[in-house]
């Protein structure tokens, strides 16, 4: 018997031992927990109210353009004989670009100018007859109208540049016709452009569009070319907006007096336009200011770690900062509510 108790005391020692373990860790456990519940608690954050400079920007996506362009199109439809002129050559106003048949405009303008001849022999005869001349009169002024309009058909068989510039667009082909599918009255069958002056248009949203008058600052960043950046001006804010998709936007117009060296119609851009700035304001970071139905507050951290909610006057609303027209003064600590899910 004596033999079968020590094997049962050891046991017993070591349930004792593992019971006390267990209940040391699970002790330890709660404490640690509760000490991270106790400092997340306590965990605050917050910003000190400054001052400086309050500035507010808008944004929005837009493409770089031609400032000057021109459509050249025939004034006659014939067809076409010769193509002049190829896209990205450089012509100067008046040049040739292309060229139709004019055999139907000049025979034309040969019959018109033989009955205005006639019309004058017309004229003379009643002269010399000393008879009414009202008739032969008004004939010959029609002759010289029919005159005028042929001469302008003769013309309309060559097609010159409007101005100097790059060609951006061929639009008819060699034998086709004068007047290109898709063009009748509303394009051109060169399209010129000049590069050497180049503008952006944005389309900004109804809201920003407010904010925006010209004049303004704008800073023009390209999406393809890094590190690419220029600085230019509203020239101009369409009056009536634009409907897309329920989506309400309006054009702007940049200039861009200096553009990068690679800067090509057509490019992608960011148009960022300064609407405010406030310098030597009273601020304080964004994120620390409510709002709230009659204005705004902010939560204040006092020497004695004690929070006091105060009202406060909100200038401009800046891009990152509060311009703080009254309630706050440089110096004091203000908290910044954390951000659901953890500290912001």
């Amino acid at each position: 018997m004596k033999a079968l108790r020590r094997p049962s005391t050891a046991v017993n020692a070591l349930l004792a031992l593992l019971i006390v373990g267990a209940g040391f860790q699970g002790w330890t456990l709660l404490r640690d927990a509760g000490s991270e519940t106790g400092a997340n608690a306590s965990e605050i954050r917050t910003v000190t109210v400054s001052e400086g400079t309050v500035t507010r920007t808008v944004e929005a996506a837009g493409n770089v353009a031609s400032a000057a362009t021109a459509t050249a199109t025939f004034g006659t439809a014939s067809t076409v004989t010769a193509i002049k002129a190829r896209v990205g050559d450089t012509v100067s106003a008046g040049q040739l670009l292309a060229q139709a048949d004019a055999t139907d405009a000049e025979r034309d303008l040969g019959l018109a100018r033989a009955d205005l001849q006639a019309a004058r022999d017309a004229l003379d005869r009643a002269q010399t007859a000393g008879t009414d001349t009202s008739a032969a009169t008004n004939e010959v002024a029609r002759a010289e109208l029919a005159v005028d309009g042929a001469e302008a058909a003769v013309g309309g068989t060559k097609l010159t540049a409007p101005m100097a510039g790059t060609v951006t667009a061929v639009n008819g082909t060699l034998g086709g016709s004068t007047r290109p599918a898709g063009q009748q009255g509303s394009g051109g069958f060169v399209d010129i452009a000049d590069l050497t002056k180049l503008q952006v248009t944005a389309a900004f949203s109804e809201a920003d569009a407010t904010e925006l008058k010209a004049g303004q600052s704008a800073t023009v960043t390209w999406t393809a070319l890094r590190g690419a950046e220029a600085t230019g001006q509203v020239v101009a804010v369409d009056p009536t907006a634009t409907s897309r998709n329920d989506v309400v936007t309006y054009r702007v117009a940049v200039s861009l007096p200096n553009p990068p060296e690679d800067a090509k119609p057509g490019q992608t851009v960011t148009v960022s336009v300064i609407t405010g700035n406030v310098e030597k304001a009273v601020q304080v970071d964004a994120a620390a200011v409510s709002a709230v139905r009659d204005g705004h507050t902010v939560t204040v951290l006092g020497g004695d770690r004690k929070r006091e909610i105060r009202e406060v006057e909100v200038g401009l609303e800046g891009d990152e900062a509060y311009q703080i027209t009254s309630g706050l003064t440089a110096g004091e600590r203000v908290i910044v509510p954390l951000a659901e899910g953890g500290a912001g």
